[in-house]
């Protein structure tokens, strides 16, 4: 196993807490040596053995900057947070899902995590950011959708079609100066941060920290946000959603969206 006879060093009492779970660091470290620090290295600085030949590399935990939250773009994540990001796995990378682990293996993960940055210690995490209920789909939502796509410039980075080919997504880096790809909505049937469109609302809040993919709490009202929900839906040509029936029912053809070149979807 990966880092079998690498030491790790002293790990600080740390605690996360889930529900009735109480997870303990000590307890967590065996899980992480086992499981853990072949990708992210025995310091938790996303520097393991396997980190590269890695393409996204792996987290680096020292600096404490986590792209899945419910949490405001610069606060720390909840326990909660970290505990589902180590349950679910990120799709398109070398993550898996860790929900084989027990409850308590898993929270008793989180807990060592937080060993590695001492932001945990002076910091609190962020509170969780309010989801409003989802309005209902329609004709007119979808429409919106596109247009805010238009004028927040979202095709810049994700491609007039949503297909991650923006003029911009070449030259795109994340906060350690790694090239980063947009996603492609078209061929993605998943999201990194869940497959919701409530955790596709929470992105458009919270940002995702370490990328360029910014917070539009500020810029955007809740039902804006949904309605950028209802319309990127549109662009998953692989997944029959309520939002592309609805369209097809309705005969409704979105016009292409207009790039700054005069190109189009």
């Amino acid at each position: 196993m990966f880092g079998c006879f690498v030491d790790f060093p002293t790990v600080q009492a740390q605690e996360a807490q889930v529900g009735k779970l109480t997870g303990h660091a000590e307890q967590g470290k065996p899980l992480y040596r086992r499981y853990c620090i072949g990708c992210h290295g025995p310091r938790g600085d996303g520097a393991g053995e396997n980190a590269p030949y890695i393409d996204p590399k792996p987290r680096n935990f020292t600096q404490a900057t986590f792209k899945c939250r419910s949490t405001p773009t610069g606060t720390l994540p909840t326990d909660d947070d970290l505990y589902s990001s180590v349950g679910r796995g990120f799709d398109n990378s070398n993550m898996p899902s860790w929900a084989p682990l027990t409850d308590q293996e898993r929270i008793n993960l989180v807990a060592f995590i937080k060993t590695f940055s001492p932001r945990w210690k002076t910091d609190k995490a962020g509170t969780p950011i309010n989801i409003p209920n989802e309005p209902p789909v329609t004709v007119q939502s979808i429409q919106h959708g596109h247009d805010l796509f238009q004028k927040l410039e979202c095709w810049k980075c994700h491609g007039p079609e949503g297909r991650g080919d923006g003029p911009s997504a070449a030259t795109l880096t994340d906060s350690n100066d790694q090239p980063i790809r947009p996603y492609n909505f078209a061929e993605g049937s998943r999201f990194k941060c869940g497959s919701t469109n409530q955790d596709i609302y929470r992105i458009f809040i919270t940002g995702v920290d370490g990328t360029p993919m910014p917070s539009f709490a500020d810029v955007i009202q809740p039902n804006d946000a949904w309605d950028l929900v209802h319309f990127l839906r549109t662009l998953q040509v692989n997944r029959e959603g309520p939002e592309r029936a609805l369209l097809k029912s309705s005969g409704t053809k979105l016009q292409p969206i207009q790039t700054s070149s005069g190109g189009g979807r």
